[in-house]
């Protein structure tokens, strides 16, 4: 178990909405600041992790690209979780998401928080 203190960050808004950008700039701040970084997502958060879908996506021109701010989550190994029934209810299953997401509910949520984890919720 890492010794690091843990940082969760859920995340439920979309491609349309500027809020996602920051809690994708808050984790990545996270993983600079040697924070063992989560990202959970739900509602229409679970849309970033759609194959190419952040690809051409900048909603703050002051932050990195979304694709940057996504690609440095999964290069630095940070757990992406996805809530299956918030993927389902959009059509999507593993296949049409990132191979690095996990669809795994709220207990892995639950787990972290018991852990020690602070959560922040944009």
């Amino acid at each position: 178990m890492s010794s690091k203190k843990k940082l969760v960050v859920l995340i439920s808004y979309g491609l349309d909405d500027e809020r996602a950008s920051v809690a994708w700039s808050i984790a990545n701040g996270g993983i600079k600041s040697g924070l063992d970084v989560s990202i959970f997502l739900v509602s229409s958060g679970v849309d970033w992790v759609r194959k190419g879908a952040a690809n051409n996506v900048h909603l703050n021109p002051k932050d990195p690209t979304m694709k940057e701010m996504i690609d440095a989550v999964v290069n630095n190994k940070c757990r992406i979780m996805v809530c299956p029934p918030c993927a389902a209810v959009r059509g999507y299953s593993a296949d049409n998401l990132i191979e690095e997401i996990e669809l795994v509910g709220s207990p892995a949520l639950h787990q972290l928080i018991t852990e020690g984890a602070e959560v922040i919720s944009l």
